[in-house]
């Protein structure tokens, strides 16, 4: 609480201090009309429910890694940042997930016997002793599937729920103020444009791993500049650079539906036709799933 002080005066005063639910683990949750509702907050106590919107968020990344998988907790951590862009709060989770344990913990053990609550109070243990932050950079040309060895990996990488994801096709969708899904016209790939991009990703993975929390660069990475940047982010930094035949990039990008890449077989020749220097990162064939050789290369 001492050492994160600082940081939590800060995000009050840039008003992430906010009437929140309050209460968000999964039993306050429901599928309503198709979507997930969140139901029964804290609307009887303005006090209680006046908190942070990461310790808010904690709560039902705790009760999904607990309870459904620390791959589900992942994806909505990465969904939460990708969509409103805090990526600070990473430096709190380890306090915030182990105080919404320990809240679970108690109420299940008043409500089913002590015994109830011991898994919760472990976990709220284990949060408080996460393992030291990396940082990983996945790159490679559009279709190389960076996205998805990036989604498989960050589960498993760092302080739970597993590594912050900043892909720069979100951060690009997110500085134009529109979903990820959403096309962009030819001007937001303008230089200037991406410049702005991997401004942003380069500085947001070396403050999150700064703040203790494993960090996945999910972009194409092409110019020498780009990779010597993330390279200098943090430490201990890994490159993994995915490549495959042209034909199954050009398929793969086709097939795209719903994506926030907005890269075509156009824009994937284009790309291709660059001299992209030297790489010295380790190379994988991406042409099947690449993710057994990459957690071997992570793992050793």
């Amino acid at each position: 609480m001492d050492r994160l002080a600082p940081i939590l005066a800060a995000r009050a005063a840039a008003g992430r201090v906010r009437r929140c639910h309050g209460d968000l683990h999964l039993g306050n949750l429901c599928l309503l009309d198709g979507r997930v509702t969140p139901f029964d907050a804290l609307e009887f106590d303005e006090d209680l429910a006046t908190i942070d919107t990461g310790y808010d968020l904690a709560f039902l990344l705790m009760d999904l890694d607990h309870r459904v998988g620390r791959a589900a907790a992942n994806r909505v951590l990465n969904r939460y940042v990708a969509r409103g862009g805090d990526a600070g709060l990473v430096a709190a989770l380890p306090l915030w997930l182990a105080l919404r344990a320990v809240i679970r913990a108690h109420v299940m053990g008043r409500a089913r016997g002590p015994e109830a609550g011991l898994p919760y109070l472990a976990r709220a243990g284990a949060m408080l002793a996460p393992p030291p932050p990396r940082l990983v950079a996945v790159g490679g040309l559009p279709g190389t599937g960076k996205s998805r060895l990036a989604r498989a990996l960050a589960p498993d990488l760092g302080a739970a729920p597993g590594a912050l994801v900043l892909r720069s096709d979100e951060i690009r969708k997110r500085q134009a103020g529109v979903a990820p899904e959403r096309r962009l016209p030819p001007e937001a790939y303008a230089e200037a444009a991406s410049q702005a991009v991997f401004a942003e990703l380069t500085a947001t993975a070396a403050t999150v791993v700064q703040a203790g929390h494993a960090v996945i660069a999910d972009a194409a990475f092409l110019r020498p500049a780009e990779r010597a940047a993330i390279e200098a982010a943090g430490a201990p930094f890994t490159g993994l650079w995915l490549t495959a035949p042209a034909e199954v990039l050009r398929a793969r990008v086709g097939a795209r539906r719903g994506d926030a890449s907005d890269a075509d077989a156009r824009v994937l020749d284009l790309l291709a036709a660059r001299d992209h220097g030297p790489v010295t990162w380790a190379v994988l064939d991406a042409s099947g799933d690449p993710t057994r050789a990459a957690q071997e290369i992570l793992n050793a």
